[in-house]
């Protein structure tokens, strides 16, 4: 089913009555059946049953993970009675599954929900979720907001994991190291993650010890931006204007066959400012230094005000400017389970090869 027609089948119904609310549930899930039978068979359990704002009720999402269901709600809480019709719905489809509702509709989506003494039990259990055969941990609620496994990047770890064997990967901006994990499954010859937080990195850790893994996998606390200069070979001093910089790691010029790419919309440290709608070039350029001739660089873009083609054309303006032009450019569209809003994915991932 195209994309298009995922979205002129959305329903119009009022959402005053839960059971017009479930039956948004039930034409998502029918949508659903054929992926849900193929990721069953690929070892998944981990998927997205309810993308709100393409099917119905904008700002809503419902997520399995394993044993639990995650609903999160961003515009506007979700009522009593629609949670309560939510979880009797989704209780005859798959019985046994925890559900925690995290209400992410105030400023910075930050979640505020109180939960009963049983809930909050379910929402902090550490768990298990299954993708494509890889064991990932997982929390309903922890220290961050986010769930330590972005379900939309399945099809960008699933490429990873087509071309890995044999390969070395660079993962920039790692969080829980989900695709560099996936690579070193997958018998990547070897894998870098790196992010900033010491805390993602630790859940990364934990992930690789959840699977049987054959490469070596390196967990490097650092600023993305310290990495890739030094990395790529540009360079980062400790000093600028005098000022000295945070400590980070010291790492020599290396290339790598496979480099990913997933930085956050904006975030401002020291080193530098992430804008992936203004300046990608800013990782970019690094990014692309430190990929090898025949290999591959993924890019993410998850800013929904970023065109797909004017983003692309920063990109090869970049590549030139570098002295690596781009050869070969190959959009990369999230499963049918993020189904695209108005023709468009909801997030915009390139695989380029220099």
């Amino acid at each position: 089913m195209s994309p298009s027609r995922i979205t002129e089948m959305k329903p119009e119904l009022s959402m005053d009555e839960p059971a017009a609310f479930c039956g948004l549930l039930s034409c998502a899930l029918e949508r659903r059946a054929d992926l849900l039978s193929r990721l069953h068979a690929e070892e998944t359990d981990a998927y997205r049953l309810f993308h709100g704002t393409a099917e119905g009720r904008p700002g809503l999402t419902v997520d399995r993970y394993g044993g639990l269901l995650l609903v999160q709600s961003f515009h506007s809480p979700l009522p009593q009675p629609e949670l309560a019709a939510l979880e009797a719905f989704y209780a005859g489809v798959f019985p046994g599954l925890s559900v925690v509702y995290n209400d992410r509709s105030r400023p910075n989506s930050r979640i505020l929900n109180e939960l009963s003494p049983e809930s909050v039990a379910a929402a902090v259990e550490p768990r298990q979720a299954r993708e494509l055969g890889v064991r990932y941990r997982i929390q309903g609620r922890h220290a961050g907001q986010d769930p330590w496994l972005f379900l939309d990047l399945r099809a960008a770890r699933r490429r990873v994991m087509q071309e890995a064997a044999g390969k070395s990967l660079l993962n920039v901006f790692a969080y829980t190291c989900g695709v560099g994990i996936a690579a070193a499954k997958a018998g990547a010859s070897s894998v870098m993650n790196v992010d900033f937080s010491r805390t993602w990195l630790d859940v990364g850790e934990e992930n690789a010890r959840l699977n049987e893994l054959s490469s070596p996998v390196s967990f490097v606390h650092c600023d993305a931006f310290a990495a890739l200069r030094q990395l790529s070979g540009l360079g980062q001093p400790r000093f600028v204007r005098r000022k000295r910089l945070p400590d980070f790691p010291e790492l020599g010029k290396r290339q790598f066959d496979r480099v990913f790419l997933d930085p956050p919309r904006y975030a401002k440290s020291p080193f530098g400012v992430v804008d992936v709608v203004n300046d990608y070039a800013a990782m970019f350029k690094p990014a692309w230094l430190c990929t090898a001739e025949g290999g591959t660089l993924i890019c993410c873009n998850n800013a929904a005000q970023a065109e797909r083609e004017t983003w692309l054309d920063q990109l090869e303006r970049s590549a030139r400017k570098a002295g690596r032009p781009i050869r070969e450019a190959e959009w990369i569209s999230p499963e049918s389970d993020f189904p695209s809003i108005d023709g468009r994915p909801p997030l915009k991932i390139v695989l380029l090869r220099p």
